[in-house]
């Protein structure tokens, strides 16, 4: 099944800031998904609650990836990509 990922504005001028391809974000959201469906892979995924209650967070080294699953509609939402400390901001 083919996913769809779609980047925020905000998270596109984050990864061009810092030189951060965005394949490499890509991939992490692939093992995410393999991740969420059972399979045991070593990622650090979190399902986040409060404001951002429908969100995952994705460790990746220093940055964290906000993103959302919609699984009945084979796409990923990356909201927010930022350094540890202010993502959540």
């Amino acid at each position: 099944m083919k996913w769809r990922i779609d980047f925020s504005k905000e998270s596109l001028e984050f990864l061009e800031k810092n030189n951060i391809e965005e394949d490499s974000i890509i991939e992490e959201i692939k093992l995410a998904l393999r991740k969420l469906k059972r399979e045991n892979i070593n990622i650090n995924i979190k399902k986040l609650r409060g404001k951002w209650a429908d969100f995952y967070r994705i460790r990746y080294g220093r940055l964290r990836i906000i993103a959302e699953f919609q699984f009945e509609n084979c796409g990923v939402y990356i909201e927010r990509i930022d350094w540890r400390g202010s993502v959540y901001k």
